[in-house]
């Protein structure tokens, strides 16, 4: 009963073009909650959102994304470096745009879990998260 909804989510996201590299996904310390995805008004594009909770310590992997990026900092502390950027420590209610293909990573540098929701006005679909060594 309770793999009905699963299989009908993940239906729904794999006819929908959204797609999301299962690495980032999976990391150890980090979980990610798709919230919303929506076709906007700019043509070609889409509104994503997502929750992405990190353990103490946790780290992304350096990746990119195929549109922009609002990150906002639900809890906790975060660390983001983005390439070609000193990193910049956001705290609970603060934000953070990253341009559209900016290499990045984020990092919780706090003591307890911290939260982000990322918001994405992305290439309908392209993957979500672009992995770069």
């Amino acid at each position: 009963m309770k793999r009905t909804p699963m299989i009908l989510a993940a239906m729904f996201l794999a006819g929908s073009g959204f797609t999301m590299n299962v690495a980032m996904a999976q990391q150890n310390g980090i979980s990610r909650t798709d919230l919303l995805q929506e076709a906007i008004s700019a043509e070609g594009r889409q509104a994503v959102q997502v929750r992405v909770d990190f353990e103490p310590g946790a780290v992304s992997i350096k990746h990119s994304h195929p549109g922009e990026e609002i990150a906002y900092v639900l809890e906790g502390t975060l660390e983001y470096t983005l390439e070609g950027r000193q990193p910049i420590t956001l705290k609970a209610g603060e934000a953070l745009f990253i341009p559209s293909g900016v290499v990045h990573l984020a990092k919780n540098v706090g003591d307890t879990k911290a939260s982000e929701l990322a918001t994405y006005i992305v290439e309908t679909g392209k993957t979500l998260v672009e992995p770069v060594k």
